[in-house]
């Protein structure tokens, strides 16, 4: 079976980040990888760069990884995640503009019929106003 491309949900609150990979879940099924990271260290609202490369560690598949996050700090950190990828993984690993929940069912449905990143992430981008 060929890799499908992974979903990364980032979320300042811990309970949004969870939320959505829920309805991801239950919407799309099991076959895309997908992992959540939220909120910061210590459990209150914010991200953080290390938990966010954890979440694409988790979520990781050779035809890439789309990461959907709420927020600009949301962003910056899981661009930070990115940089601390090894450059051949980082390749493979971009940020959705997109609204974090739909964006995510999107992509995810789009990655579960096995289209590449490129096609994950401009389906899900099809949502930003």
């Amino acid at each position: 079976m060929t890799a499908l491309v992974g979903i990364v949900i980032v979320s300042h609150s811990p309970k949004v980040a969870e939320g959505a990979l829920d309805m991801v879940r239950q919407m799309v099924g099991p076959e895309v990888p997908c992992a959540c990271s939220g909120g910061n260290p210590v459990g209150e609202l914010g991200t953080d760069p290390l938990r966010i490369r954890d979440a694409i560690d988790r979520a990781w598949s050779e035809a890439g990884v789309a990461v959907l996050v709420d927020l600009g700090g949301a962003e910056m950190n899981a661009e930070m995640a990115i940089e601390l990828l090894t450059p051949e993984r980082a390749a493979r690993v971009r940020i959705c503009n997109a609204p974090v929940v739909e964006g995510a069912v999107v992509a995810a449905t789009e990655a579960a019929g096995g289209s590449p990143l490129a096609l994950v992430c401009a389906a899900a981008e099809e949502l930003s106003p």
